[in-house]
């Protein structure tokens, strides 16, 4: 995460570097996570 954009979570695939960044709102982000934990899974 950017601590150089304040209100946006930037993701991208660590493994290529040079690939697409994904931009998610912190709610949304913070979302996502919440449901990850619970679920244990991604999807």
């Amino acid at each position: 995460m950017a601590d150089n954009l304040p209100g946006r979570v930037l993701v991208r695939d660590t493994k290529d570097r040079d690939g697409a960044t994904l931009t998610f709102g912190p709610a949304v982000w913070q979302a996502f996570i919440n449901s990850t934990k619970r679920t244990g899974s991604i999807g």
